[in-house]
């Protein structure tokens, strides 16, 4: 009966320790929840640097990041392939927010544009660099019966994936030279957790994320903060959503929430509710998440081809 005693003590101790452990880490979360999402964090602005440059910039998240920076006084390197839309998008900016814009046409499913980028960048205090052009499949489809499968796989890295290295790659020295400077690679959560039926769109924004990590513990202390955004659906073009919801933000509510995380986390779903969302993904059985995702991506196609069909 004596050798209990002891015994006993120690599992109050073990336990007791762990309610500890378990409070402080609960603690500790709510104290960085509120943080990022209740405080935030308004340190971007042109003291980073006079330019941001903004890829896909024309439409969707792309346009309102370049929006939001313009209007914290920043000067804004639109890149898109539309001159159209180009100027349209610089005149709105420009008479709006009353900053310098320019413009820079090319087709990012091009190898050889990087070239003209770079003769148009030289000279420009670049601060802030986001990374946003992306493309994704027109619904969701098996593999081996994509549509133009070949011409597709190229068009998918050379956009989502080549994009993101050669324009970090033009911007980057500028800012190790001056010793600051931020760059927001847009991935998505698609690269948070696989997504089968968008196998290389999902492939794609995993090697931003993965790049964005690693890029940022490599310069961080240089200077250089490098941030992977993975927000869920925001009603865009691209995510062919014309409506927001609380769940599905606008591109300018995902953004204004998005751009306070900037120095706050170098990984981030940019929204808070996509943050919530995120938990409960990862906390998800993974044969639960999966047959999840296969059963909504499977309906989407269903739905997308009897669409057609009739067409």
């Amino acid at each position: 009966m004596d050798s209990a005693v002891p015994a006993t003590g120690f599992l109050y101790w073990v336990g007791a320790s762990t309610v500890t452990y378990l409070l402080l880490r609960l603690s500790y979360s709510l104290f960085r929840a509120v943080r990022v999402w209740g405080v935030g964090n308004e340190g971007v602005g042109p003291w980073l640097g006079a330019w941001a440059v903004v890829t896909g910039g024309t439409d969707g998240i792309g346009k309102s990041y370049a929006e939001e920076l313009a209007k914290r006084g920043m000067k804004v390197v639109l890149i898109s392939r539309s001159q159209d839309k180009l100027n349209q998008v610089s005149s709105e900016i420009t008479e709006k927010f009353k900053v310098e814009t320019k413009t820079i046409a090319v087709d990012f499913t091009s190898e050889d544009i990087y070239d003209k980028i770079k003769t148009a960048l030289a000279g420009l205090e670049i601060g802030i660099l986001v990374n946003n052009v992306g493309m994704s499949y027109e619904y969701p489809e098996y593999f081996l019966e994509i549509p133009d499968l070949d011409n597709t796989i190229k068009k998918l890295i050379s956009i989502n994936i080549l994009s993101v290295c050669k324009m970090t790659r033009l911007v980057l020295p500028g800012m190790l030279e001056r010793s600051k400077g931020v760059i927001l690679n847009i991935s998505s959560a698609s690269g948070m957790h696989p997504v089968p039926l968008l196998t290389i769109y999902s492939a794609s924004k995993a090697f931003v994320d993965f790049f964005s990590q690693c890029l940022h513990e490599e310069y961080k202390s240089k200077g250089i903060f490098v941030q992977s955004v993975l927000p869920y659906f925001v009603a865009t073009k691209l995510a062919k959503i014309r409506k927001p919801t609380l769940d599905k933000p606008s591109p300018e509510t995902f953004v204004e929430s998005a751009i306070k995380t900037v120095g706050l986390q170098s990984r981030t779903t940019g929204y808070m509710i996509h943050s919530l969302m995120g938990l409960i993904n990862s906390n998800l059985p993974r044969w639960i998440y999966f047959k999840i995702t296969m059963g909504f991506n499977k309906s989407l196609r269903a739905r997308y081809l009897k669409k057609a069909k009739k067409n």
